[in-house]
């Protein structure tokens, strides 16, 4: 019999043993007794400050906590958009005292085919509004656990190689204050900059987890160090070795011979989506972390968009058929993050080819998820 009778009448079976079900076992019921746990002071506080600063409502509100101009988080729809509607911190001589600074890096002339990355540091922020700072998996409110901030964008140029020590400044600088720096590009050039600006703060080796569909690893494009070289020139870094670089989801009609044979020279580790298929996310994470993490220091971890599969992010410069499901992704990466990370670069959003604001909404969730993960994992937080 199948799932209907022969008369449409729909059973379901009934179950035998009751205590052959816990429902305290469940993630969600779990989930749902650890937010019990969490403050509610700094939520007060910016309600407090929202008010203050925006004005009290109209009479007619019955909901005294909003204000008569837009501040904090609500509504979604409105306000300028910070990332995650966080505090912008305009005098960045103070980004000590946050334990999180995102930057954006509107950075595109390291483009090899379609532009428009410079952006994509707009468009995740924007899309960005519509989260709030709790999640419910995790029962982790980052508003609570968490001191972030927004420094605005690097000033970047229309040159590559002083574009690219702008970043390595900045990056540099919010390390240099304790600070973790989560980049949101621009495209994948930024990928040596950022990580030379890492180096330069760590003592000891820095490895890199990289998800991607492109090796990015040749010397040289056109003449240029462009989106397909970043690792390259990081890995030329002495305390950034290639040994410790892990590149995860390369594969398909778009990774250059020139690449694979410095991978091949370096012996870097390349992992393929076959590879992931066979082996599972938890596996492929545990030799990830095994590889980056020998001898090293602390991990970077580079976030290109199209290593999700096209389908899923169409708002990128160079779509792949075949990467990565985005829940897969997403789990890879809170696996990572688990081990604790320095920095984080979330790259190659190009809105102008993106549908409903589906790519730049993957990019914002990467960061959020990262972040959360490393709050529950006690990686991050307390200052």
């Amino acid at each position: 019999m199948g799932f209907f009778d022969n008369h449409g009448v729909n059973y379901r079976r009934p179950i035998q043993d009751e205590a052959s079900f816990e429902r305290g076992d469940l993630h969600g019921i779990q989930a749902a007794a650890k937010e019990a746990g969490l403050s509610t002071a700094r939520h007060d506080e910016e309600i407090r400050r929202n008010l203050e600063l925006g004005l009290e409502a109209a009479p007619s509100i019955g909901d005294r906590t909003i204000s008569t101009f837009s501040r904090g988080e609500l509504p979604h729809y409105a306000g300028i958009n910070t990332f995650l509607k966080l505090p912008y911190l305009e005098d960045v001589n103070r980004v000590g005292e946050y334990d999180v600074a995102i930057m954006g890096v509107p950075f595109d002339i390291g483009t090899t085919y379609r532009s428009g990355t410079r952006f994509g540091p707009q468009a995740i922020r924007r899309i960005s509004a519509l989260y709030q700072t709790y999640n419910y998996e995790l029962g982790v409110d980052l508003r609570e656990q968490l001191k972030m901030c927004d420094l605005g964008d690097v000033f970047t140029i229309a040159n590559i190689e002083k574009s690219f020590d702008q970043i390595t400044k900045a990056v540099s600088h919010v390390m240099s204050k304790g600070t973790m720096p989560v980049i949101l590009g621009g495209d994948h050039s930024i990928g040596f900059p950022c990580l030379r600006g890492v180096a330069e703060n760590v003592e000891g080796n820095v490895g890199i987890i990289h998800l991607d569909r492109h090796i990015d690893i040749q010397e040289k494009d056109m003449d240029e160090r462009m989106h397909t070289t970043p690792w390259f020139h990081a890995t030329n870094i002495p305390n950034a070795p290639a040994v410790n670089l892990v590149q995860i989801g390369i594969g398909g009609w778009q990774v250059p011979r020139a690449g694979v044979q410095v991978g091949r020279e370096r012996g870097t580790t390349i992992m393929t989506i076959n590879d992931v298929e066979s082996l599972g996310i938890d596996k492929v994470a545990e030799m990830a972390l095994e590889v980056a993490w020998k001898g090293a220091k602390t991990v970077y971890l580079s976030f290109d968009i199209d290593s999700i599969d096209c389908g899923f992010v169409p708002g990128t410069g160079w779509p792949e058929p075949g990467g990565f499901l985005p829940r897969e992704a997403l789990k890879l990466m809170g696996l990572v993050a688990k081990e604790g990370i320095a920095a984080m670069e979330v790259v190659e959003v190009a809105p102008a080819y993106d549908i409903s604001d589906t790519t730049a909404l993957l990019a914002a969730r990467a960061v959020l998820d990262v972040l959360a993960t490393m709050v529950d994992s006690g990686k991050i937080g307390g200052k």
